[in-house]
C-alpha cells in the first residue's frame, strides 16, 4: 500500500458555500459597476399559450412576478417558472414561455410569435399571448453592466442563470417601478431605469456570498477571490500608481501567476484592463466640466498630459477636449 501522503482537496459541506469573493471586495465591485439601460418588456401569457421571443443584443434579467409555467432558453432544458424566479438570459439568446392548458397540458398550445417585435428599437414593449387573464407575468430588463469600455459583467455568459427569490426581497416592486418610469417618460427616466436594474443586479450578486447554486462559479470575478481582490483595487482607484508587481502582491500571487490567472479569467491582460478603467473615469470627469485636462490626466494616473491624450484618443477615437465639447453641445 502506498503510504505517501496525498494532497486531497477537501470536499465542501453540503450546507457551506464554495470559497467566494470577500464581502468587502464584492462591495467594491458592485459600487464601481456601471449599468446602462437598453430596454424593458412585459410578457403576459395565459393558460394554454406559448410566447416565442427573439434574442436581444444585450443580457436580460427576466423576473416572474406571478403564475406558474416554464421557459425554454436557447437549446437548454426547460426551466420551471414559479413566482419570484429570476433568470439572467445571455445576449442574443431566443426563448419561449409556455403555460400548460388545463385540458391538454403542454401538448397542444396556441403559439404567439413575438420575435418580429423584439427586434424593434423601442425601449418599452408589451407582449400578450392569450385573451384571458394572464397566468404568467414576466418583466424583462435588458442592460449592459460593465467595468470599463469592454469588460462586461455578463459578457461571457453562455447559459442562463437561475435564482429563486421570494416576496420579501421586493424585486417585483423594483422592476414595476422601472416599468412605471418608462411609461411616464419623465426627465431622467433612462437613468432611473438603469439605477433600478442595478438594484436587481446587486441583490442577485449578494447571493454569491451564500448561494449554493452553480451559476456563481461562472463569474470570473466571483470564482477567483484573489484576482477579485486585485481587480477591486483597480476598479475603486484606477488612478493609483498600480503596477503588475503591486497588483500581484495585492492578490498574494507571484507576478507571472497573477498575469496568467487574471488574463485567463478576464480575457485581457491586467494593465490593458487598468487602462480601460482609467479612461472610463476620465470620460466621466470630462463630462462634469469642472476639472482641467491636466487634473483629469493626473487623476487617471498619467504624469504626462501627452501620454494621457494618446491613451484617450485610442480608447474613444477623439481627443479629450473634442470629447468634452461634443458632449457639451448635446446638453
Amino acid at each position: 500500500m502506498n503510504q505517501r501522503a496525498k494532497k486531497v482537496r477537501p470536499a465542501h459541506s453540503v450546507d457551506q458555500p464554495l470559497l467566494r469573493v470577500s464581502p468587502r471586495d464584492l462591495d467594491t465591485l458592485l459600487s464601481t459597476l456601471e449599468v446602462r439601460f437598453v430596454a424593458l418588456s412585459e410578457c403576459l401569457v395565459s393558460a394554454g399559450f406559448r410566447l416565442e421571443m427573439g434574442g436581444v443584443d444585450a443580457p436580460g434579467i427576466h423576473y416572474n412576478i406571478a403564475g406558474m409555467g416554464r421557459i425554454f432558453i436557447g437549446a437548454d432544458p426547460p426551466i420551471d417558472l414559479w413566482p419570484h424566479t429570476l433568470i439572467v438570459v445571455p445576449a442574443n439568446c431566443p426563448f419561449r414561455i409556455e403555460v400548460r392548458s388545463p385540458r391538454t397540458g403542454f401538448s397542444s398550445l396556441t403559439h404567439v410569435d413575438g420575435r418580429p417585435h423584439s427586434r424593434s428599437k423601442s425601449i418599452l414593449h408589451r407582449y400578450v399571448a392569450g385573451d384571458g387573464d394572464p397566468e404568467i407575468v414576466l418583466i424583462c430588463g435588458y442592460f449592459h453592466a460593465s467595468y470599463g469600455s469592454s469588460l462586461e459583467l455578463f459578457g461571457n455568459l453562455s447559459s442562463p442563470i437561475v435564482e429563486r427569490f421570494d416576496a420579501r426581497d421586493q424585486l417585483d416592486h423594483t422592476l414595476k417601478s422601472a416599468l412605471a418610469e418608462l411609461v411616464s417618460q419623465e426627465i431622467g427616466f433612462g437613468a432611473m431605469s438603469a439605477a433600478l436594474l442595478k438594484q436587481v443586479i446587486v441583490v442577485l450578486l449578494r447571493r454569491s456570498i451564500s448561494s449554493m447554486q452553480s451559476w456563481v462559479e461562472r463569474f470570473s470575478m466571483l470564482r477567483d477571490p484573489q484576482i477579485a481582490r486585485a481587480f477591486s483595487e483597480m476598479a475603486a482607484q484606477p488612478g493609483r500608481h498600480h503596477s503588475l508587481q503591486s497588483l500581484a502582491q495585492c492578490a498574494a500571487l507571484s507576478r507571472s501567476t497573477f498575469v496568467q490567472r487574471f488574463t485567463d479569467l478576464v480575457g485581457r491582460p491586467p494593465m490593458t484592463v487598468l487602462r480601460d478603467l482609467r479612461m472610463r473615469q476620465a470620460a466621466h470627469q470630462l463630462t462634469s466640466g469642472t476639472l482641467t485636462l491636466d487634473q483629469i490626466a493626473g487623476h487617471a494616473g498619467y504624469d504626462s498630459r501627452s501620454s494621457f491624450v494618446r491613451a484617450f484618443r485610442k480608447a474613444y477615437g477623439t481627443d479629450p477636449t473634442e470629447y468634452r465639447e461634443r458632449l457639451s453641445h448635446r446638453r
